[in-house]
């Protein structure tokens, strides 16, 4: 069983277009859409439905919690209500990310059996690039940085300083590999969602090409082709096992040749 997901939207068919495409990234993961409203003929109408989102959290409860995401404010707020009628914070949480990359980034989550505080951070990292690898965004340098006046008096004395290529060596406990995309659409949102669900369920670090190979968004902006290689890092327990997966994943050019 896994974390649920419940897409709560303006327009019944943006709910149901997102549900269509992070279901498949996770097709374990039970996402329900609660898009649109009724109008008092019956038909259905931009806006939104507290009866709708209360269905859809029932319809999306498998035990391990249910995570909303939302589109617009009123969303939000009819989507809180919604909850506060539930009255079960510890197991339906709502998230503050983006709607389309919020909901793939959880649904990749929840099917590498994450617990839902850790499918909402990945909801909520998914287009945060300097949250997501973890990194401190680097100082900008500074344009006009003022002379040191005994740097030329001392620069004969001491050994010119290497590039950082050149000292910058790799982990010494870390397993690597360099693989060349040999499937036609390269690294898109499926293959991302494959290895970034699988690793994701390991306990490793890995890189691939300077991002966070568990993060499905984070591998979708390297906008790997056809061609391109992949220099994988990894470190920890299951860091041989996951480079494995990786390297039989692009051999077998993920199911698309």
């Amino acid at each position: 069983m896994s974390v649920g997901l419940v897409i709560v939207s303006h327009s019944e068919k943006l709910a149901a277009g997102v549900v269509e495409l992070a279901a498949q990234m996770a097709p374990a993961v039970k996402i329900i859409a609660a898009g649109g409203t009724m109008d008092a003929a019956g038909e259905t109408v931009l806006g939104t439905s507290l009866e709708k989102i209360m269905d859809a959290l029932n319809a999306a409860e498998s035990g391990e919690g249910v995570l909303v995401l939302t589109d617009l404010g009123s969303a939000v707020m009819i989507a809180e209500s919604a909850l506060e009628i539930i009255g079960s914070p510890a197991t339906t949480l709502l998230a503050d990310a983006p709607l389309v990359e919020g909901a793939v980034a959880a649904a990749v989550a929840a099917q590498s059996g994450k617990d839902l505080d850790t499918v909402r951070r990945a909801a909520e990292e998914a287009w945060q690039p300097s949250m997501s690898s973890g990194q401190d965004p680097e100082p900008e340098p500074d344009p006009d940085p003022e002379p040191d006046p005994t740097a030329s008096a001392v620069s004969g004395l001491l050994p010119e300083k290497a590039s950082p290529a050149e000292t910058r060596g790799p982990d010494a406990d870390a397993v690597t590999a360099e693989l060349e995309l040999i499937n036609p659409m390269g690294l898109h949102a499926r293959p991302a969602a494959t290895l970034a669900g699988a690793l994701g369920a390991m306990d490793v670090e890995i890189d691939i090409n300077g991002v966070d190979g568990k993060s499905v968004m984070m591998l979708m902006t390297l906008g790997a082709g056809c061609g391109t290689t992949l220099c994988v890092s990894a470190t920890g327990a299951d860091a041989q096992q996951a480079v494995k997966l990786v390297r039989s994943e692009i051999e077998n050019g993920f199911g698309e040749l």
